[in-house]
């Protein structure tokens, strides 16, 4: 059994072999103004500095300036045609996480989230096209690994529906607790249900403000137990607690330091 203590934690949420080694993290390189995160009100239609929405081409163009402020060269233009395409991205960057484990690829998979939300992307609609590609018997070519080699196709399976679109609505919430300006969100609709919003926004919360208040870079993982124990009546294992504390902090310390 892994503790909260321990300075190595191997992170395994299903078939994951993401490694984690918390002394090794790196400080976040500027720390904000105190913000009190978990007292605040989210608004899902933050001022928007673009203009107001009018076609799918400022979509794009939108998409194409964060691809450049975030750095972000896996991304495709096809990644990006429909909504389908985009839970397809997302999904196919989860099972790369799962599959291969390493710091890259999440951040492959959080850039795809981050780029998912900055649309007007909502969890219930890629949800609903990744249930639609499950009852369809459609097949998701996988990524193809640096170097070339062959990619494999794989079925869409219900169980990593929704541990994939529970990662998604992290990333997501994730981005409602940094200070304001962050993301432009390209839609007024709320990005997560009310129901997902309140299991998982104090989570999200207490690691934000450990990060922007105290600079730290992980937490212990008895005090994210208990606040699911709060919230949810139960806590997840040590290790998969762990593999969303380190969601929470990737996302915050690669694209909103």
């Amino acid at each position: 059994m892994l503790t909260s203590s321990m300075s190595y934690i191997s992170i395994r949420p299903y078939s994951c072999n993401i490694q984690v080694f918390s002394s090794k993290f790196p400080r976040p390189c500027c720390i904000p103004k105190m913000h009190n995160i978990s007292s605040c009100k989210f608004d899902f239609a933050r001022p928007w500095s673009h203009g107001m929405w009018r076609s799918l081409s400022d979509s794009i163009s939108t998409r194409n300036h964060l691809l450049h402020r975030f750095h972000i060269n896996a991304l495709s233009d096809e990644d990006f045609k429909s909504s389908r395409n985009i839970a397809k991205s997302i999904f196919r960057r989860y099972r790369n996480v799962v599959d291969r484990g390493g710091f890259e690829n999440l951040k492959e998979f959080i850039s795809a989230c981050v780029n998912a939300y900055a649309l007007g992307c909502t969890e219930e609609g890629l949800r609903k096209e990744l249930i639609d590609m499950k009852e369809s018997g459609t097949e998701i070519e996988g990524l193809q690994i640096h170097g070339g080699g062959t990619t494999v196709k794989f079925k869409v399976l219900y169980e990593e529906v929704r541990e994939c679109m529970l990662w998604l609505s992290i990333v997501f919430i994730t981005i409602l607790c940094t200070p304001q300006p962050t993301v432009v969100r390209w839609s007024s609709t709320p990005p997560v249900s009310d129901e997902i919003l309140q299991q998982w926004k104090g989570f999200c919360a207490i690691i934000a403000n450990a990060y922007y208040m105290r600079g730290m870079a992980w937490l212990p993982v008895k005090t994210l137990q208990l606040e699911q124990m709060a919230v949810m009546g139960s806590a997840e294992e040590p290790s998969v607690v762990a593999s969303r504390m380190r969601l929470v902090f990737s996302t915050l310390e690669v694209y909103f330091c």
